[in-house]
C-alpha cells in the first residue's frame, strides 16, 4: 500500500510536467507563427530572388562623378551610391554595391548577376526591351561640352567633328547624327579630361557630370543643352515584386525630403523632382 501512495504524487508530478512541456511546445510554435507573420507584414524580401540573402546587390560604374565614385580602398560613394542605399534600407535590406564597367550593367541585371542597377541610366525604348525601370530618381540631360574658345554651341556645329562619349551611354546616339567619327571612353569623366589635354572636339555628356567637372577646374566650356532626360533604377523583367517595392520606398524617400537631401550634398539643387 505504501508503494502505490509512494507512486501516486510521482504520476501526478509527470501528468503535470507533460502538460507542461505541451504547453510550452504549442506556445512556442503559436509564437514562431506570429514572427514570421510579422516579417511578412513589415515586407517579406523572401521573393525577390535576391543574389545574397538579405542583401541589395546593385551596379554602379564608380567612374562616373559626382554619382559614383571610387576611392584609393575600393569603396563607392557618391549620389548614386546614398540613393541605393537608402533604398537598401526601405527593403530592409543589407546594401551590397558591385562596381561594374557602365556598358555591361544592364545585362549583368538582366542574367541575373545584380539585384538591380543603380548607375544614372537614362530610360529609353532599347533599353526597356532588357531590364524593368522604376520610376525616375533623378531628372537631368545630354550637354555638349569643349575647350575654351571653341566655335561649336549647337549639335549642328558638331557635324564632321570629333566627338567623345561613354561606351554604352545614350549620348552616343547624338554624336552619331553629327559625325562618323567617335571615341569612346569607359567613363565620361575621363572623356572630359581627355577633352581637355587637347584630344577631339567636344564631349556629350550629362550636364551634371560636366558641371562637377568644371568645379573640379577641368579647362572646359558647357554649350547647348540636347534635351532632357529622366534616370531611374534598373531591374530584371520578370521582378515584380522588387520593382514594386522600389518604387514604394523612391516614393517614400521624396515625400520625407531624404531624395532632395541626398541631391543637395552633392549639387547644392535638387534634381530629384521633375523640372516645370
Amino acid at each position: 500500500m505504501k508503494k502505490y501512495l509512494f507512486m501516486l504524487p510521482l504520476t501526478i508530478i509527470l501528468v503535470f510536467a507533460l502538460a507542461a512541456c505541451g504547453s510550452s511546445e504549442d506556445g512556442g510554435e503559436a509564437s514562431g507563427d506570429s514572427e514570421e507573420g510579422s516579417e511578412e507584414s513589415s515586407g517579406s524580401n523572401t521573393d525577390y530572388g535576391l543574389v545574397e540573402d538579405g542583401k541589395f546587390t546593385f551596379a554602379s560604374s564608380g567612374e562616373f562623378r559626382p554619382f559614383s565614385m571610387t576611392d584609393a580602398s575600393g569603396e563607392m560613394s557618391g549620389f548614386d551610391i546614398d540613393v541605393a542605399n537608402a533604398i537598401a534600407e526601405e527593403l530592409g535590406l543589407e546594401p551590397n554595391p558591385q562596381k561594374q564597367k557602365f556598358a555591361s550593367i544592364v545585362e549583368g541585371v538582366k542574367t541575373g548577376r545584380f539585384d538591380a542597377a543603380v548607375a544614372s541610366h537614362t530610360i529609353t525604348d532599347a533599353r526597356a526591351e532588357q531590364v524593368a525601370f522604376s520610376t525616375p530618381y533623378y531628372y537631368s540631360g545630354a550637354q555638349i561640352f569643349t575647350r575654351p574658345g571653341s566655335d561649336i554651341e549647337t549639335l549642328e556645329d558638331l557635324e564632321g567633328k570629333e566627338i567623345a562619349v561613354s561606351k554604352g551611354s545614350t549620348y552616343s546616339k547624338f554624336a552619331e547624327e553629327a559625325t562618323e567619327n567617335i571615341k569612346t571612353y569607359d567613363s565620361d569623366v575621363v572623356a572630359l579630361q581627355s577633352l581637355a589635354k587637347g584630344r577631339h572636339d567636344a564631349v556629350i555628356t550629362d550636364f551634371l557630370t560636366g558641371k562637377e567637372a568644371m568645379q573640379q577646374d577641368l579647362e572646359i566650356e558647357a554649350k547647348k543643352m540636347i534635351e532632357r532626360s529622366e534616370q531611374a533604377v534598373a531591374v530584371a523583367k520578370d521582378n515584380d515584386k522588387l520593382l514594386e517595392d522600389i518604387n514604394a520606398a523612391l516614393e517614400k524617400l521624396r515625400e520625407d525630403g531624404t531624395l532632395a537631401e541626398i541631391s543637395n550634398e552633392y549639387f547644392g539643387d535638387d534634381i530629384t523632382t521633375k523640372p516645370e
